[in-house]
């Protein structure tokens, strides 16, 4: 019996097809953020509602973002192991997102989230493995296969996505929490990644892959026919994890990029800083509801980020990915000190609401400026592996922030971690247009 082979006419093919890598990048980035969106806001939230202490919380998180911070990994395995009938990165893909859906299942579990707060935590830590493994996979993906002249676009569209996933784990589980329970929504959640794992099994990277694999190897001629499809739709040359760790640390710790990225990091952790701080004053210093902050958040929050970050990828791609960084992360900056100057206005309610959504936009505006610079500086061989990295970081920064406010409430005011903030994005923009004019004479 022969083997279907692929045709080269399929549809749903990434390599030949601009809308559906738009539309595939952005649903797969939802379905990141949903999660983080459940747990960053909504689970965090919740327990601030019920009286959980701000560094309780800030723990919770620090220990769900573990994972993140050894997500180099991963890159360099992804990049090196790629020799699969179904493309260079879905097996990947595929993989890790099945089992960060079986780890999701353990979350189950759980009795009292409020009393094992230290233990859902730990369980959301193994969740988290897995989707630092889905992260780098989606990001080698889309560093493979889209267009240089797509590239602020794309990011847009997946940045959108990361925020339109975290607006509705924000705002839906919020509802789902207080009116179902826990373990309701965590059973949701679960329905929601596994729509990923569907999605993928009928996407191809190139036109030679396979939907799935291999399973019988087929008389010879069809595997010398797909043999010759990998080979044209892959031309990557097969390193030795030497060779590829060697090459990553360059590109990581060459001074160009650590003075980019880490000015760009700066960026990210001065917005996450003061959301949680923010967050927390609105429910325990002003009286908010832990659900009110939550939807306002995952509702005209995402709606206007997403509209900044599709924007913004536009703008990065028309005037210059480095032009804009420079711009939004004046815009950040002056935001955060200005806002947190006039703190004591923060107790009229639409000064408040109006305040909390304005702080959705920074997020993006960095992002549609930051991810084409970042995939611009990545080391030719590595590429995967570095922005993977770059990512995971990123991703980290969130994480970073929350815990870091949750220990800073403990003796600071809101306003006062957001001038702090404040001033970090300051150092941010300095240090990204020193660099950028240094690099652009040399």
């Amino acid at each position: 019996m022969q083997i279907a082979l692929p045709s080269p006419s399929y549809p749903l093919t990434l390599s030949q097809s601009r809308p559906l890598r738009y539309g595939v990048f952005f649903y797969l980035y939802v379905m990141q953020g949903i999660p983080a969106g459940f747990y960053l806001t909504a689970l965090a939230n919740y327990f601030t509602g019920k009286g959980v202490s701000p560094d309780v919380v800030g723990s919770f998180i620090a220990v769900i973002g573990l994972p993140w911070a050894f997500q180099f990994i991963w890159g360099p395995l992804i990049d090196r192991f790629q020799g699969s009938a179904m493309g260079r990165r879905k097996p990947w893909v595929v993989g890790s997102q099945l089992m960060t859906v079986l780890a999701s299942c353990v979350l189950l579990f759980v009795g009292d989230p409020i009393a094992q707060v230290s233990t859902l935590g730990w369980l959301f830590c193994l969740r988290s493995v897995f989707a630092a493994i889905q992260d780098a996979s989606v990001d080698a993906m889309a560093i493979t296969v889209i267009p240089e002249d797509e590239r602020g676009r794309v990011n847009a569209f997946m940045r959108a996505g990361y925020l339109v996933g975290t607006g509705i784990g924000a705002a839906v589980f919020a509802t789902i929490l207080r009116d179902y329970g826990f373990h309701s929504a965590a059973l949701l959640q679960i329905m929601f990644l596994l729509t990923g794992v569907v999605l993928m099994v009928f996407i191809r990277e190139q036109p030679g892959d396979r939907l799935l694999p291999l399973f019988s190897e087929g008389i010879p001629q069809d595997r010398m026919r797909i043999n010759q499809s990998k080979a044209v739709a892959s031309t990557h040359i097969d390193h030795d994890f030497k060779w590829l760790f060697s090459e990553l640390f360059r590109g990581l710790f060459a001074r160009q990029s650590m003075l980019l990225f880490g000015a760009i990091l700066l960026a990210y952790v001065s917005n996450a800083l003061f959301l949680r701080a923010y967050n927390h004053h609105l429910i325990d210093e002003l009286g908010w509801a832990d659900t009110d902050v939550s939807v306002l958040t995952g509702t005209y929050g995402m709606l206007a980020a997403t509209a900044v970050a599709l924007i913004g990828g536009s703008l990065a791609d028309h005037f210059g990915a480095r032009r804009l960084l420079i711009v939004v992360m004046g815009i950040v900056a002056v935001y955060l000190i200005s806002f947190n100057v006039l703190s004591a206005s923060w107790v009229q309610r639409d000064v408040a609401r109006t305040g909390l959504v304005v702080l959705y936009f920074m997020d993006p505006a960095v992002s549609a400026a930051a991810m084409p610079v970042l995939m611009a500086i990545c080391r030719k061989g590595v590429e995967g592996s570095q922005f993977t990295t770059y990512m995971a970081f990123v991703n980290l920064s969130d994480v970073a922030g929350t815990y870091f406010a949750g220990s800073a409430l403990l003796h600071f005011t809101a306003p006062t971690i957001g001038l702090f903030g404040g001033c970090l994005a300051v150092v941010a923009m300095a240090t990204a247009l020193l660099t950028l004019r240094h690099y652009r004479k040399t």
